[in-house]
């Protein structure tokens, strides 16, 4: 069963409680926070998940915040980390299906919550392609 992790800031936090609920049905789930809509920094709760899925202690990660910028360009700081944006399942599909990516962050303020369910889905059914896509990915670490 895989392993998912997840995690976000007070912006992501009523999305998070909501996929938690739908998510343990069918994958073994972390919660990395934040676990309140009390306002918190979200790279404290970031760099943690991050470093489970470096490590493989998690198969994949969902981050989830207002815009999905600010947990996107702080989990992409990890080496082995490809965070994605995504707005649309289409998007998340092919961030797995292409780009390997291996979290897929949320704009909490720009999706409803079951067009973030549909994206999740997506993220976590695709699996990567390989092939030309492969060598590609292989570019992306600089350090």
């Amino acid at each position: 069963m895989k392993k998912i992790a997840i995690g976000g800031d007070h912006a992501g936090f009523a999305y998070k409680e909501e996929l938690i609920q739908t998510l343990v049905k069918h994958y073994q789930v972390k919660d990395f926070g934040a676990f309140s809509a009390d306002s918190v920094d979200y790279p404290d709760h970031v760099h943690p998940l991050a470093e489970a899925i470096a490590s493989q202690d998690c198969d994949l990660g969902i981050l989830i915040c207002g815009s999905g910028n600010g947990v996107a360009i702080t989990a992409n700081k990890h080496k082995g980390i490809r965070a994605a944006l995504c707005w649309l399942p289409e998007l998340a599909s092919l961030a797995r299906s292409h780009n390997n990516a291996n979290i897929l962050c949320l704009p909490a303020r720009f999706v409803g919550l079951e067009e973030a369910k549909m994206i999740v889905h997506a993220f976590l059914e695709a699996e990567f392609e390989g092939g030309r896509h492969e060598k590609r990915v292989e570019k992306i670490e600089m350090c």
